[in-house]
């Protein structure tokens, strides 16, 4: 696919960049142009078309634009990395092309060719490369996404789709020194139901989540944990983090995937980087009582968290309402923070990849 190029005629200035780029936050910032591929429903099924590399800025919709109206939109969240020698480089980038699809189809929505999906990250970091920057623990966030454009009220799967994708600079998620997490409970609020859209990464699933986020932030906490209460309040995930759990006999244990819990393609790494040190993962049911009974007699010895943002997180407290439950100290030789080092140091180079999971941008 052939990308057109209708670049930005007012780009920042250098100066501008800089500025930006010294404290650039999670999200606050936007780089000067935009991917974008067009989708039409044919006899034949649909076709891709127009894909195009323009300016940022706003999208012009229809007030009956289906995505205003039931919802119908997925998107994906991946990082260019600067490396050493000025290179730019993402993460398996074809796993989330292959979720992005998966998404798609459980939301009625077409499926994007991987190799468009990956030449699109390719064509905007070209385009933007002066953005990537070159922090400790920084990089340019990539945020793919689906919308449904067709000015249509009718309930049914829209005609007319748009691809799209936008970057921002990125600092650390939570900011500054990483430290242990506190997380929040949710009791009253569900994440995802069996049957639901909880392996999709679209936009309802976190809209959902952030009444249970605002009482998390209440309660002093930075995240929010979600169970499963029809299955013994089975862990799920966090509003957009997967969790772990280290054992005092060196066994891992993170919760299985049951159709509510997102495909993390940072989780399926660190599965992957704890095996290949010989260590036991068991991918299965944990509950919430074993969690609190693990804590007490010792047996559990360190808890995080792990997304594509925030990569990995040492979680220090789970707060409830019937009594918080306290991870232990972080060791000084803790494998939070060795896996968390060895994965950043495989994205941004300083690590071999032994893998094959980098994919050059620019």
């Amino acid at each position: 696919m052939e990308f057109s190029q209708q670049l930005s005629t007012t780009p920042r200035s250098d100066e501008e960049r800089a500025a930006v780029l010294a404290n650039p936050g999670f999200g606050n910032h936007f780089t000067d142009h935009t991917a974008v591929i067009d989708w039409n429903h044919t006899s034949d099924g649909g076709r891709w078309s127009n894909a195009r590399i323009e300016a940022y800025g706003p999208i012009s919709l229809d007030p009956a634009a289906s995505v205003l109206h039931y919802g119908q939109e997925i998107f994906e969240g991946l990082k260019a990395y600067r490396h050493a020698d000025g290179t730019v480089w993402t993460f398996r980038p074809e796993a989330n092309a292959e979720r992005f699809n998966a998404s798609a189809r459980r939301l009625a929505l077409p499926e994007l060719p991987v190799e468009a999906f990956v030449t699109s990250l390719k064509e905007l970091v070209a385009a933007d490369r002066a953005w990537v920057p070159s922090g400790d623990g920084e990089a340019l966030y990539l945020r793919p996404f689906m919308i449904a454009t067709e000015a249509f009220l009718g309930v049914r799967p829209a005609r007319e789709v748009s691809y799209r994708l936008i970057a921002s600079p990125a600092g650390n998620y939570f900011g500054g020194e990483l430290k242990p997490v506190s997380i929040w409970l949710a009791t009253k609020y569900a994440r995802a139901g069996r049957g639901g859209t909880g392996e999709a990464k679209c936009g309802g699933n976190y809209a959902a989540s952030l009444a249970a986020q605002l009482e998390a932030e209440e309660n002093g906490c930075q995240q929010v944990l979600f169970l499963d209460p029809f299955n013994d309040n089975a862990v799920e995930e966090l509003g957009g983090m997967n969790v772990f759990f280290v054992m005092a006999d060196g066994t891992v244990v993170t919760p299985a995937l049951n159709g509510n819990i997102l495909h993390g393609i940072t989780r399926a790494s660190v599965i992957q980087l704890l095996k290949d040190r010989g260590l036991k993962v068991e991918e299965r049911k944990f509950t919430l009582d074993e969690w609190r009974r693990a804590a007490e007699n010792g047996q559990l010895r360190e808890v995080f968290a792990c997304g594509t943002a925030a990569v990995i997180t040492p979680i220090g407290l789970l707060k409830t309402t019937e009594g918080d439950i306290a991870s232990p100290a972080l060791p000084q030789e803790s494998l939070t923070l060795s896996i968390r080092e060895q994965l950043l140091g495989i994205q941004t180079g300083a690590v071999a990849d032994q893998h094959g999971w980098l994919t050059r941008l620019a």
